[in-house]
């Protein structure tokens, strides 16, 4: 039997008495979302996900015609029901209790709105259709902004209802597939604005256009040393403006400054601009009432054949043992409540999760590889306002293209952070496995 409502999909995790389960119950239920019908999930979900590589997506779109478009928008319009419904099906095996939680029940609503929205576009034949097909998307963008504060505040508030592990493997699932959609449906959102663009010659390999270097959101030429020294002068001056100082340690760059990658340029500088972030909090924060100058952050690039390995090593104090255990999870154990009230203070956050300001200043100056999109509506937030998302966050992104993200403590001296890209861009998205059809 398929049931279609996350409120009748009753799942058994450690056992807890009655009056545990009402007390958590009252504390985050509310108005019960609607029925849904199930048959249309069901068939959607029968279907298998077709992920893509970076250098699939530079070489289809590379050389742009109207059929490779038309082809671009009939892809993106199939596969998002598809991969929206697989997320349906992993949010109705949650506990009731869990879904009756209001940020997750807004969550389910926009998700099965958004596929309802899709799976009813007819196939697209010509420009005009996909120029109307390219406004849903943008308003479904739009709408989505509030997805991951709403899921981190879900989340949090079910503490208690779920084991750890089963918190941070959902919360990887549906960021992971929430990363792909956005990924795919602003890849044709760019090509569609590069084909209809006064200066697009179908064919033409001009290599004046400012834009060159980019196949939709792809950046062929994405320098490791150019995007830590920008994503650093940017995280320093936010430090410096919080704490009205001018102790801000020095960022140094070293190893091979010319390794370059194909990769999504907003994915790269959410990442990198985290880590640093940490690692100039901590290095600040130790020495603020030092008379010394604050050590530099030392920022090593490697190039391998494969791989492009990028070192960020602080002298910060390292991170506390008591902190290790909820490093890369969602769920902060003890910490929880703070982040959550931080949350509330941050109602919608941009597609990348990138919680640096793009100012005006950096968009006239970085116009050779500034590219408006979702960069452009990132969110503020100031160094004290801590989430608690950020390095579960940057390991999603890492490990989205097949790289990898990990940090070594030597606790009271500092932390070195290793991120590992593929230079190669020939790995296919990790999207997460479909579900099952009959999981519930």
């Amino acid at each position: 039997m398929h049931l279609s409502h996350p409120a009748r999909c009753w799942h058994v995790f450690p056992r807890r008495c009655a009056s545990d389960i009402a007390r958590s119950y009252s504390s985050v239920t509310h108005e019960l979302p609607p029925w849904r019908p199930v048959s249309a999930l069901d068939e959607w979900v029968e279907r298998e996900t077709r992920p893509i590589s970076l250098r699939q997506l530079t070489f289809f779109g590379r050389t742009l015609t109207e059929p490779r478009l038309i082809s671009s928008g009939n892809y993106v319009r199939t596969e998002l029901p598809t991969r929206i419904a697989h997320r349906l099906r992993d949010i109705q095996q949650l506990p009731y209790v869990v879904v009756s939680n209001p940020h997750l029940s807004l969550v389910y609503e926009l998700y099965y709105k958004a596929f309802e929205r899709f799976r009813a576009i007819p196939e697209i034949r010509g420009l005009e259709d996909n120029d109307g097909f390219c406004d849903i998307l943008r308003t479904t963008l739009k709408e989505h902004l509030v997805a991951i504060p709403k899921l981190a505040m879900g989340v949090l508030e079910c503490r208690g209802l779920l084991p750890p592990e089963v918190i941070d493997e959902f919360m990887n699932t549906l960021l992971r597939a929430r990363i792909s959609r956005r990924v795919i449906a602003e890849q044709h959102l760019a090509l569609t604005e590069k084909f209809n663009s006064p200066w697009h010659f179908p064919g033409s390999q001009d290599r004046t256009d400012t834009n060159a270097d980019f196949v939709g959101e792809v950046f062929l030429k994405c320098n490791a040393k150019e995007v830590i020294e920008r994503c650093g002068n940017l995280a320093q001056d936010m430090m410096r403006q919080s704490s009205g100082s001018d102790k801000i340690p020095d960022i140094c760059v070293q190893g091979h400054p010319n390794a370059t990658f194909p990769y999504i340029l907003s994915h790269l500088e959410y990442i990198i601009g985290e880590l640093l972030r940490n690692s100039i909090q901590a290095v600040s924060e130790k020495y603020k009432n030092s008379s010394e100058k604050p050590p530099p952050i030392e920022v090593l690039i490697c190039e391998a054949p494969q791989h492009v390995i990028m070192r960020i090593s602080d002298q910060g104090g390292g991170i506390p043992r008591g902190i290790l255990p909820y490093l890369w999870s969602f769920d902060k154990g003890p910490q929880s409540r703070a982040h959550l009230e931080n949350l509330k203070r941050v109602p919608a956050m941009a597609a990348t999760m990138q919680e640096l300001t793009v100012s005006k200043e950096r968009k006239h100056a970085d116009k050779e590889t500034f590219r408006e999109g979702s960069l452009d509506s990132l969110t503020s937030r100031p160094p004290n306002l801590r989430l608690g998302m950020g390095l579960p966050m940057s390991r999603v992104y890492a490990e989205y293209w097949a790289g990898s993200l990990e940090l070594h403590s030597l606790e009271g001296y500092g932390v070195d952070a290793f991120l590992q890209i593929s230079k190669l861009g020939n790995k296919n998205e990790q999207v997460t496995n479909r579900a099952t059809i009959d999981a519930v």
